[in-house]
C-alpha cells in the first residue's frame, strides 16, 4: 500500500484502504445473496481487494480485525 492509503479521512475516521475494503466486501455479499447476510470468506475478499489496491493477506486482516469482522 501507498502511505496516503493509510491516512485517516477527516470525515469519518477510515482510511482509503479501510473503505475500499468495505465497499468491496458489501458489493461481494450482495452478488452472493440479495439480503447480503451471508457471510464472506476471507480469500476471496482479498481476491477482489487485490484488483483495487495492493495490499497483504496480513494488512487486509488487520483492517478487518479494527472494522469489528467476525469470524
Amino acid at each position: 500500500m501507498r502511505p496516503d492509503d493509510l491516512i485517516p479521512d477527516a470525515r469519518d475516521g477510515l482510511t482509503r484502504a479501510e473503505r475500499i475494503v468495505l465497499r468491496v466486501l458489501r458489493e461481494t455479499q450482495l452478488e452472493r445473496d440479495e439480503t447480503g447476510e451471508r457471510p464472506v470468506r476471507t480469500t476471496m475478499l482479498y481476491g477482489r481487494v487485490l484488483e483495487h489496491i495492493d495490499m497483504s493477506m496480513g494488512e487486509l486482516q488487520a483492517i478487518l480485525r479494527r472494522l469489528g469482522a467476525q469470524k
